[in-house]
C-alpha cells in the first residue's frame, strides 16, 4: 500500500509541537510494515534544508486568486528519516523561516495543498491513501473531489487526521478564488458557519476522519471550537487512535543528547547524574524533587497558572522542591516566568526557548513532569517522560486520560487530577512531595513507567486497518 501524507510539520524538518512528531514517526513504522508511505509538506528555510541533499524531481505552475505560482518539488536523496521526504517550494511563499505566524498564511497553505495536488494529478500511477494532517492540509480531499482539473484523483481515499481542533484555517468567502476551479454546487463541503472552514471541509471530504487520542474524541463531541454538531453528525467515519512516540528518538538506554545513558537495571544511579548535571546548570539543588514543564506557554497548556503554582508551592510547602521550565509562547507568560528567577533563586529556573537537546536532559533528569492542560488532544511528552522514567503529573483530559493512571488507583503509576485551577495543581504536586518521600515506591514506579509500551507500532498497524477499511 502507497501512503501519502501530507502535512506542514515534520521532524527533523520542521517542527512547532506534536503534529510535526507524528508525521515525522509513523510514516517510518507503516514502512516497517512492509508498506510506502512518504511524506510532503512545504520547504521551510531551516537548518535541516542547508544541511542535506537534494534533487529535484518536479515543477509545475498553477494560479491562486490574481496571482501565478512556479513551484518545484524536491526529494531528499538518502532516506534518512527512514521515508522518502519531498518538499514543496514556492518562491516568496514558502520560503520563510518560521512556519507559522504570518499575515499570508490563508494563502501560504492554500498555496500548498494547490501544489501538492497538482502535482500528484500528473503522477503515472496514483497513491492508495492520501492521509491529511490538520487545516493546513484539510482542504486536499475537498481539492481532489470536486476542483475539476484535478477529478483523476477523486476515486482515491483520504483520510483527515486531526491534532488539535482548536485551529481550523477559517476564510472569509471572499478567499474562495484561492481554491482553483471547483462546482459551484459543492459550495457547502467548503462552509461551517458562513465562513470556509478548511478543517471542517476535511471532515466532510474525507473518507475516514481521525483524532490523536480516544479521548480526545469523545471531547469533540461537546467542545470543539464551534464543530460539535458536525462531530456528531460524521461521527461514524471517525476514530480515535492514540499516538506513539519513536522509540529511536526517545530512548534512555540510547540517548546522545543526555548525559548518561541507563536502563531499567541501572536507571537508580544513572538517573541521579542525569539530575546533577540539570540542577548544576540551572543551580537547583539536586537533593530535593525536580519538577519540570516542556511544552507552549499558551493558555491551553494552562501556562498562564505556573507562575502562581510555583509561587503557591514554593511559599506553602516551604522550598522543599524545584521548578525547571522550558518553552516559549505567550509574551506576557514568559515575562512573568521570568520574572520569578530574581524572586526564587535557588528554587527555580526558566529558559524561554525551544531545545530539542535541553528537553531530553530535562526528561532524564527530571523526578516529575507537570501537565495541566486545559486541552490536550493526545500529549506526547507524558509519553516521552515515562519513557524516562519521570513521573507524570497530569489533568484528566484528553489523551493525558488515556495514557496516565493515578498512582493511588491500582496498577497506577502517575498523578492525575481534574480541573486546570491553581488549587488542584498544587494539591498534585503536594502528593508528588509525599510520593516522593517514599523512595522505594518511587523506583518501583520509575522502573513501571519505563517498561509501558506506547511505541508506533501498536498505532501504526491501528493505522493501516483503518486504510483498509
Amino acid at each position: 500500500m502507497e501512503i501519502i501524507h501530507v502535512s506542514a510539520e515534520c521532524y527533523p524538518v520542521a517542527k512547532a509541537g506534536g503534529l510535526g512528531d507524528v508525521v515525522g514517526a509513523l510514516p517510518k513504522y507503516q514502512n516497517k510494515l512492509g508498506h510506502i508511505a512518504k511524506v510532503v509538506m512545504p520547504m521551510y528555510r531551516t537548518k535541516f534544508l542547508y544541511e542535506n541533499s537534494f534533487d529535484v524531481v518536479h515543477k509545475g505552475a498553477f494560479g491562486l486568486a490574481h496571482y501565478w505560482f512556479d513551484y518545484t518539488i524536491i526529494k531528499e536523496r538518502t532516506n534518512k528519516l527512514g521515508f522518502d521526504l519531498y518538499l514543496v517550494d514556492i518562491y516568496g511563499i514558502l520560503d520563510r523561516e518560521r512556519i507559522y505566524g504570518y499575515d499570508d498564511d490563508s494563502l501560504r497553505f492554500t498555496a500548498f495543498q494547490i501544489a501538492v495536488v497538482d502535482w500528484m494529478s500528473q503522477w503515472n500511477h496514483h497513491p492508495d491513501i492520501v492521509h491529511v494532517h490538520d487545516h493546513q492540509a484539510a482542504l486536499i480531499p475537498f481539492m481532489m473531489q470536486y476542483c475539476y482539473a484535478y477529478q483523476n484523483l477523486s476515486y482515491i481515499k483520504t483520510i483527515l487526521t486531526i491534532h488539535n481542533a482548536e485551529y481550523q484555517g477559517w476564510m472569509g468567502w471572499e478567499k474562495a478564488n484561492y481554491i482553483p476551479h471547483w462546482d459551484p454546487w459543492k459550495s457547502g463541503m467548503l462552509e461551517w458557519d458562513n465562513d470556509i472552514n478548511p478543517l471542517a471541509s476535511g471532515i466532510k471530504c474525507a473518507a475516514k476522519v481521525s483524532t490523536v487520542s480516544p479521548g480526545y474524541l469523545q471531547e469533540l463531541m461537546h467542545n470543539a471550537n464551534g464543530l460539535e454538531m458536525l462531530f456528531e453528525y460524521e461521527r461514524g467515519k471517525c476514530f480515535g487512535i492514540l499516538n506513539g512516540i519513536d522509540t529511536d528518538v526517545w530512548n534512555p538506554a540510547d540517548d546522545f543528547f543526555i548525559q548518561e545513558d541507563y536502563n531499567t537495571e541501572n536507571f537508580k544511579q544513572k538517573k541521579q547524574i542525569n539530575k546533577k548535571v540539570l540542577c548544576d546548570q540551572f543551580n537547583l539543588d539536586e537533593t530535593k524533587p525536580l519538577i519540570i514543564f516542556i511544552g507552549r506557554l499558551v493558555g491551553e497548556k494552562a501556562a498562564d497558572l505556573l507562575p502562581y503554582v510555583i509561587s503557591d508551592s514554593i511559599y506553602h510547602m516551604e522550598g522543599k522542591m524545584n521548578f525547571l521550565i522550558l518553552g516559549s509562547g505567550e509574551w506576557w507568560i514568559e515575562d512573568q516566568l521570568q520574572h520569578l528567577r530574581s524572586h526564587f533563586t535557588g528554587y527555580y529556573h526558566s529558559q524561554i526557548q525551544y531545545n530539542e537537546k535541553l528537553s531530553h536532559q530535562m526528561y532524564a533528569g527530571a523526578d516529575f513532569l507537570l501537565m495541566p492542560s486545559r486541552v490536550e488532544p493526545c500529549g506526547l511528552n507524558q509519553m516521552y517522560a515515562m519513557r524516562y522514567g519521570t513521573i507524570p503529573i497530569v489533568r484528566r483530559t484528553g489523551g493525558l486520560n488515556d495514557t496516565v493512571k493515578d498512582f493511588g488507583d491500582e496498577g497506577g503509576y502517575g498523578i492525575c487530577f481534574n480541573d486546570a485551577t491553581v488549587g488542584d495543581i498544587t494539591h498534585s504536586i503536594y502528593r508528588a512531595m509525599q510520593l516522593y518521600e517514599q523512595r522505594e515506591r518511587t523506583h518501583e514506579i520509575r522502573k513501571q513507567i519505563m517498561q509501558i509500551d506506547n511505541s508506533w507500532e501498536r498505532s501504526a498497524k491501528i493505522y493501516i486497518n483503518l486504510y483498509n477499511s
